[in-house]
């Protein structure tokens, strides 16, 4: 006879938590990882990253809360800036330190010789993506078939280099900052120029130091977050996300009407408009409304709205 049927587990209740988490991912951690701590500490409903960050790698991992998430997409499209340690003369199966060494080759280059590599990396290049990635085959991501010993063909894809600067050579470390479009893959980068440098290379460190317009300005660890007594306090506003977009200030009638989805003849009121069009930030009385388009004839169309400012 079966015994009593122990009492469901109480579900942890969530916080509507509405923000952005500017984190210094440790080494060793994964993006999601990372993640799934922050939510946890911050108790937070809905949370979301903004790009991963490989393990091996450190620096800046914009976490979204909340209302945030709806903007998390415009920094996945936006720039990156990283600083990046290449070990030149041994390269690995992974691109960076987590792989095997495939091969060693003695380092006779030159700082001349470096910069003139550089430049070909500069500006619109094809890039073909490592095995050991996250892009999937087949509902499958390639680092699963790289782990079972199989190599598939990757289709190079265009990426931009907006800047590509040395920072210093002590041989056999090359210390460089790349700003990228999204895309670009750092580990096979540094690959390319130790095969055009002719010594092979993989990378000994990777630091993200921007996403768009965040820097690593007000950055906070696991750690602090952790220990820190009001860890809400340590959230930027959701509109940390927008600070490329001009503001639009609504009047309180407008601000209903746009919430409404409705779309406004800016022209015609008496609201400050930017001078061209496109994307804006939409407030009333300094608090976010969301995004909208900028259209012609200052028509300006609800994009995303923030649900809590109908509060």
């Amino acid at each position: 006879m079966a015994g009593p049927k122990k009492p469901p587990g109480i579900k942890r209740v969530r916080d509507l938590v509405d923000g952005v988490l500017l984190l210094d991912k440790p080494v060793g951690w994964s993006s999601n990882d990372a993640l799934i701590k922050a939510k946890r500490v911050l108790n937070a409903k809905k949370a979301g990253h903004t790009g991963t960050l490989d393990p091996f790698a450190t620096g800046l991992l914009p976490l979204c809360f909340g209302e945030a998430t709806k903007f998390s997409q415009d920094l996945l499209e936006a720039d990156k800036t990283y600083e990046t340690l290449v070990h030149l003369g041994q390269t690995t199966d992974t691109g960076d330190t987590e792989g095997e060494v495939l091969e060693t080759r003695d380092v006779n280059v030159t700082e001349e010789q470096i910069e003139a590599v550089l430049t070909r990396f500069r500006g619109p290049i094809l890039q073909t993506p490592p095995m050991y990635s996250a892009l999937k085959r087949d509902g499958k991501p390639l680092y699963e078939y790289a782990r079972a010993g199989i190599t598939l063909e990757r289709e190079a894809r265009p990426v931009t280099i907006h800047k590509l600067e040395f920072l210093g050579y002590e041989a056999p470390f090359l210390k460089l900052s790349v700003m990228c479009s999204k895309g670009t893959y750092i580990r096979v980068l540094g690959e390319d120029i130790g095969h055009a440098l002719g010594c092979g290379a993989h990378l000994n460190a990777l630091r993200r130091t921007q996403v768009g317009n965040l820097t690593l300005d007000g950055v906070v660890t696991l750690d602090e977050l952790t220990a820190h007594a009001t860890p809400l306090s340590l959230l930027a506003p959701v509109d940390a996300l927008l600070s490329s977009f001009p503001a639009v200030q609504l009047t309180e009638e407008l601000a209903k009407r746009f919430l409404h989805g409705q779309r406004i003849a800016l022209g015609k009121e008496d609201v400050a408009v930017p001078a061209e069009p496109g994307r804006v930030r939409v407030y009333h009385d300094s608090k976010l409304l969301g995004t909208g388009q900028l259209q012609e004839y200052s028509i300006l169309a609800p994009e995303r709205l923030i649900a809590t400012a109908h509060q």
